[in-house]
């Protein structure tokens, strides 16, 4: 079965392409082809996952070269696959969430007169990404890495006719750029000490590095992450990327792009381990992140864009966890996957409340929709009770792990991730009370409704992972991880221990505050002008773009204006003045030449009686 691994990613790589190639004739069907591509993907990943299982722990690992790419000298860059525990739960994971998010995209895009090339598009995601978890080496992680990107962009511009998507899909494509390189001087590094960019021979060459070699390839790998992961401080394409369709916004989410930079730093462990300001700078930014996504989260009024800042946050919480180090890792994965599963609810869900409000995503145009939207509500709702880690739902076993384990770390970083989880608490009960409880505050016209079965039933499906997927996992979890990604395992009962009581408190004390300022009275359909630099600053995404601009933006103009400048008027100043002088001489030279023999003959005349006088000159001295 492993040697068939490849299929996963070959049957939608080779859907993509045909349904770009196909034209017209495939518009009807092709779409269907797409999300059997997808579903014989996730067939392929559970049938491995179920032989894993079989297996003793030491025998569950299996690598596979497919074939030699190319040579380089010394250098030989093969083309293969790394089926252990942390790859596999990534491909269910892509696989499983990514045939739901296309069985929805059915519905959601059935009007739309590109629909055959989205799921083409869609297909390449899952593809790129599955390259991306599956490769056995940095190189060819970086062409899914790439792929990822590429992918990326296409989506999130799709509305290409909107100018603000258009926008969105550059933007995200520029910033990722700036990881990319951190990943290129990682890989050439790697190249540099190791002679090879293989899984195996990076881990084993590390614990011989320098402290300042393993520090700048940790460092190297991090800037690759924050970039793909949307961490501080390249987050500021996240949100506008929520220009692209809602199924694209639940893929790269949920289930692939901004996974990748978690997937990385995991499975760089043994990289961080060996250099503490690596490890530091991990926990760090993950500690900063999640606590300015969840700020963002409390001050929009675009559905889309909570969720946005709260993939951000959450997303935080994982990066935290893997620069704990040992303590951590397992319980990065186990918040990624459960993460997988509620927010890509939500998502859809979101999709499915603009789908009954005619696309309009403002949530002050929405409320009261809990009594029209019956399926979209309560799956919503177990998405909702799962991120703020009500006990015993998915969010609950995975997040509190992470906090527990980040105040074993370190007290102000336990504090932080913390008020994280309130604050978050808050702006989902914002979120609640603004679109499905309180009055109804819908725009003249809008008639809500249910969505259709092909949307409503991956909600249903994702909506009971959210409750139930933290509970089928925190047992085996731990262990399962522990050869792969190198976690020391803990135990785990259902039984609170007091920080996780303190952080039971925390959420309803955030739920409360939801309620107070949200719940209680009518909300304005208009944002009210607040002075309060909290709420000014979310509201401007953090002035992520405004500092973007100022520190890289504007100095870049400055520096290419001064280019220009130098350019055209020192150094084409200096060529074209010698061209002028010379055509100036040439013009004076041309006069000599008249056509003439008397000039000619008194020219040489001249000559001569002056050849004459300077040797009767040098004679005589």
């Amino acid at each position: 079965m492993f040697a068939n691994a490849w299929w996963m990613i070959a049957a939608p790589l080779l859907v993509a392409a045909f349904l770009l190639l196909a034209g017209r004739v495939a518009d009807a069907w092709g779409h269907f082809v797409a999300v059997a591509a997808v579903v014989f993907s996730f067939s392929i990943a559970a049938c491995l996952f179920g032989e894993m299982l079989g297996r003793g722990a030491e025998e569950r690992a299996v690598e596979s070269t497919l074939y030699t790419w190319f040579s380089v000298g010394t250098w030989t860059f093969d083309v293969g696959l790394q089926i252990d525990q942390l790859s596999i739960l990534f491909a269910m994971l892509i696989t499983g969430v990514g045939s739901l998010i296309h069985i929805y995209s059915i519905g959601y895009m059935a009007h739309d007169e590109r629909r055959r090339r989205f799921f083409a598009y869609l297909n390449l995601f899952v593809a790129a990404m599955l390259t991306l978890v599956l490769a056995n080496n940095y190189l060819i992680l970086f062409v899914g890495w790439e792929g990822v990107g590429l992918a990326s962009y296409l989506l999130i511009s799709f509305f290409q006719h909107k100018k603000s998507a258009a926008d969105a899909g550059v933007k995200a494509f520029v910033m990722n750029r700036v990881g990319d390189f951190g990943m290129l001087l990682a890989i050439f590094t790697m190249l540099a000490m190791f002679g090879s960019s293989k899984f195996s021979v990076v881990n084993a060459g590390v614990p011989e590095m320098p402290a300042i070699w393993a520090t700048l390839l940790g460092v190297f790998l991090l800037l690759g992450a924050c970039g793909k992961s949307a961490q501080v401080p390249l987050q500021a394409w996240l949100l506008d990327a929520m220009e692209g369709p809602t199924p694209v916004s639940a893929l790269i989410h949920a289930a692939t792009m901004v996974t990748a930079g978690v997937y990385l730093v995991v499975r760089s462990h043994v990289v961080y381990e060996h250099s503490m300001i690596a490890q530091t700078a991990v926990v760090v930014v993950g500690t900063v992140t999640l606590l300015a996504g969840a700020w963002i989260g409390t001050s929009q009024d675009d559905i889309k864009k909570v969720l946005a800042g709260s993939t951000m946050s959450q997303i935080g919480y994982m990066m935290l966890a893997a620069g704990i180090g040992p303590a951590g890792y397992a319980f990065a994965i186990f918040h990624l996957l459960t993460h997988g599963f509620f927010k890509a609810n939500m998502f859809l869900g979101a999709g499915s409340v603009m789908h009954g409000m005619h696309d309009d995503v403002n949530m002050r145009n929405y409320g009261a929709l809990a009594k029209v939207m019956r399926y979209t509500y309560w799956t919503f709702f177990c998405g909702y009770i799962a991120i703020i880690g009500f006990p015993l739902t998915a969010g609950y076993f995975s997040k509190d792990h992470i906090i527990e384990a980040a105040f074993h770390y370190n007290v102000v970083i336990g504090l932080c991730a913390l008020i994280g989880a309130g604050v978050t608490a808050f702006y989902m009960t914002r979120l609640m009370f603004m679109t499905f409880w309180g009055k109804q505050r819908w725009q003249p016209g809008v008639h809500p409704h249910e969505s259709p079965k092909v949307m409503t039933l991956p909600l249903v499906v994702l909506a009971a992972l959210s409750i139930v997927a933290g509970a089928l996992m925190n047992w085996w979890i731990q262990t399962w991880l522990e050869p792969a990604a190198g976690n020391h395992p803990h135990e785990v009962s259902l039984i609170p221990t007091p920080i996780g009581l303190l952080a039971i408190a925390v959420v309803a004390a955030g739920v409360a505050t939801g309620w107070y300022f949200f719940g209680r009275g009518d909300i304005p359909k208009v944002a009210p002008a607040s002075k309060n630099p909290f709420t000014l600053v979310g509201r401007n995404v953090l002035y992520g773009d405004q500092l973007n601009d100022a520190v890289i933006v504007q100095p870049t103009y400055a520096l290419a204006a001064a280019s220009d400048a130098t350019d055209r008027h020192a150094i084409d100043g200096l060529f074209d003045g010698l061209a002028h002088g010379f055509g100036g001489l040439s013009t004076q030279v041309r006069k000599l030449q008249t056509g003439y023999a008397r000039s000619y003959a008194l020219t040489m005349t001249a000559g001569v009686v002056v050849t004459a006088v300077v040797l009767i000159l040098a004679h005589l001295a």
